[in-house]
């Protein structure tokens, strides 16, 4: 924030745009309160749903806008344009011989053992053209490029109705000049700015992976940079004076003009942003390490933060063959949610997802026209949401709990021979199955083990299945955040701002030019420090993370080596290297030489934090029961005491059976379990003896 915002106005608002609901976190610093808004998403129009809640903010009518010095936005507009196709029309200019790199992939294919399933690249053969040009492996130019194809082919691109380019040559990472010369030629004469040059974007080894991430960023440009323009133009209208912020998907922010230029690192911005703000939560709770869950109305997502830092991976398919390498936090991803659709297959299996029922129609209680069960349907014929009160009474209509039961009688009670209540529990416990298997995969198939970590659930489904998460992968503490509805919103005003960079270095450590290797890593430093003095944001402090893709002569993995600046040196280095391989292997390989591939810098603009003690419950006396409500769990009804979570003071302690509600989430504590309020207003939920 800058200085001048800040004195005039002191709101800081992230804002995460979901399939069914927008979610706004708003912090008032000068004041030293924060809120929550929800409204209902526009899919398709996503800038309205964001709209329509800057203008929730404030009841008093002075211009919502006007009084917000920062906005910090998740958005998964780019990635649903990805899952979605709807990308702009893209054309690829490349080197003479390689214009099906995209479409050959790794050699892999959607079904390992099957012989169907098919692959259509983003940008189509007849939209891909080659033009003579080569560099070698060790950056020797071959042939120059020849200005004149590139522009013939970037006219034909033109022609053919493309909207944006993507410059891709082989080597380009070992010597960029041919494709910095094409690029420029393209740039001069492309009526608008959507020219990708793929070293700009990924200047490092292997090519797929090169090729498959600029182009997919050549394609989300005109989608991602528009919506955002757009964006910045209705704030602007509205009075906004400060400045627009964008997730990205390693957790850091960045200006929205840089994410109009790399949309790519946009994907799974908004997942990203709850990691961020339940490692944070967490952090301040008295937990380093925690095993995040967001359960929205689609997916659940799953992520892993050991020692109090979120665990980066340096790449993912946004689905089959859409492969973007970049920095992102990890997150696991299954159709396990809200709306995820319960049925019983040809075996007589119950299956419950990967499809799901959405937000439109959304689940059968909402009488909306779907007859298919979804995990909310069976939660509200059970009990755990008051058909009468969902979302505490929030932003949907009352629910219809017969046409939940009729839905689930229909597809899963007479096909298996069970009663309603039984089919609906069976539901649940598939769900919950689905969801542990998550869970196991970024813990113990990464070597960890998850009853050493905290179970923190957010999203608007999460809290539901706490309880049986803990129970599953045994977990002995849950953490259910003061707003877990807002989690990700909370996270976008969290983050720091941070911009990765990668260069293949490609040598043996023994052949190292020290030299060379510091100019490069001083030159990254320089060039991510524009990019956050770009944002127009205060710090409080910068700081830097230098890291070496590293590897044993004969082996085609690297593991990834932070090395200090001080350290960069051959002996440093190795030093650096045999205590990361010993890590993560438990032993080092004396003898064989050892290569660097890559090196990779991160610069982090530290952003001024809040005291999480905003969220503290103001209460000082533990309210009264709202009443009873019937719930059926493991076979029997039982009587929950309800109440109003909010409203809990600090070390309130509920027993389960109960109900927990607030306005966008609700909590359910099994029989057995209990919940603590922690003085940062979290409920810490363990086992009873």
């Amino acid at each position: 924030m800058s200085d001048a915002a800040g004195k005039a106005a002191p709101l800081i608002v992230g804002v995460d745009v979901g399939g069914t609901f927008t979610d706004l976190f708003v912090l008032d610093e000068a004041a030293g309160v924060a809120r929550i808004v929800k409204v209902p998403s526009t899919r398709g129009e996503e800038a309205r749903g964001f709209m329509n809640g800057i203008e929730r903010i404030d009841a008093e009518g002075r211009g919502a806008a006007a009084g917000i010095a920062t906005i910090v936005h998740g958005t998964t507009v780019g990635t649903n344009a990805l899952l979605e196709r709807k990308v702009a029309r893209t054309g690829i200019i490349t080197t003479t011989g390689f214009r099906d790199v995209l479409e050959m992939r790794r050699r892999d294919r959607p079904a390992t053992w099957g012989l169907r399933g098919n692959f259509v690249p983003i940008v189509p053969r007849d939209l891909r053209l080659e033009v003579d040009e080569r560099v070698l492996a060790d950056g020797t130019v071959h042939t120059p490029v020849d200005i004149v194809q590139v522009e013939t082919a970037a006219r034909a691109l033109l022609a053919a109705g493309c909207e944006a380019v993507c410059l891709f040559f082989v080597n380009a990472y070992a010597n960029p000049v041919n494709e910095q010369r094409a690029a420029a030629a393209v740039r001069a004469l492309w009526p608008n700015g959507h020219v990708t040059a793929a070293t700009e974007v990924l200047p490092e080894i292997r090519e797929f992976e090169r090729c498959s991430t600029a182009a997919l960023n050549a394609a989300l440009q005109p989608v991602v940079g528009g919506y955002l323009a757009r964006l910045e133009r209705d704030l602007r209208a509205q009075g906004f004076g400060g400045e627009l912020l964008v997730v990205q998907s390693n957790g850091g922010i960045m200006s929205r003009q840089t994410a109009s230029d790399m949309p790519v690192r946009t994907a799974l911005s908004g997942p990203a942003a709850g990691v961020i703000a339940c490692a944070a939560i967490a952090r301040a709770a008295g937990f380093s390490n925690v095993v995040t869950g967001d359960m929205g109305g689609t997916s659940f997502d799953v992520s892993l933060v050991a020692g109090a830092e979120a665990s980066l991976s340096a790449q993912t398919s946004i689905e089959f063959g859409m492969v973007v390498r970049s920095p992102m936090i990890q997150i696991e991803t299954i159709g396990a949610g809200g709306g995820s659709i319960a049925s019983v297959d040809a075996g007589g299996l119950l299956q419950v997802g990967p499809e799901s029922a959405g937000s439109i129609p959304g689940p059968a209680c909402y009488g909306r026209g779907n007859m298919r069960p979804t995990v909310t349907d069976a939660n509200v014929l059970l009990g755990r949401i008051a058909a009468d009160r969902p979302l505490g009474g929030g932003l949907l209509a009352k629910l219809d709990a017969g046409l939940a039961a009729r839905a689930i009688v229909d597809s899963v009670a007479e096909p298996l021979g069970l009663d309603v209540y039984a089919a609906a529990e069976a539901i649940l416990t598939v769900a919950n199955a689905k969801m542990a298997g998550a869970i196991r995969v970024v813990s113990i198939e990464r070597g960890h083990d998850p009853r050493q970590f905290a179970y923190m659930p957010f999203g608007g489904g999460g809290a539901l299945h706490v309880c049986a998460m803990m129970r599953e992968v045994g977990t002995t503490t849950g953490i259910v955040p003061r707003y877990p509805g807002v989690t990700s919103a909370l996270g976008c005003v969290i983050a720091d701002m941070r911009h990765d960079s990668v260069q293949t270095i490609n040598q043996p450590l023994a052949a190292l030019d020290v030299d060379d290797l510091i100019a490069r890593v001083q030159a990254l430093a320089l060039a991510c420090q524009a990019r956050l003095d770009s944002a127009g944001v205060r710090f409080e402090t910068v700081r830097e993370t230098i890291e070496l893709d590293m590897l044993y002569v004969g082996q085609s993995h690297t593991v990834r080596v932070p090395v200090a600046r001080d350290a960069l040196h051959r002996d440093g280095i190795a030093e650096a290297f045999g205590a990361a391989y010993r890590a993560a292997f438990g032993r080092a390989l004396d003898g064989i030489p050892v290569r660097i591939m890559n090196l990779r810098y991160a610069r982090i603009g530290v952003r001024p934090k809040f005291d999480l003690a905003v969220l503290a419950p103001q209460a000082r006396t533990m309210p009264a029961s709202l009443g009873t409500q019937r719930v059926y769990h493991a076979g029997q009804w039982w009587d929950a005491a309800r109440y109003a979570r909010l409203e809990l003071p600090v070390d309130a302690e509920v027993a389960g059976p109960a109900i927990l509600e607030q306005s966008d989430t609700t909590i359910w504590l099994e029989p057995g379990f209990a919940g603590r309020v922690d003085p940062l207003g979290n409920l810490l939920i363990t086992r009873r003896a």
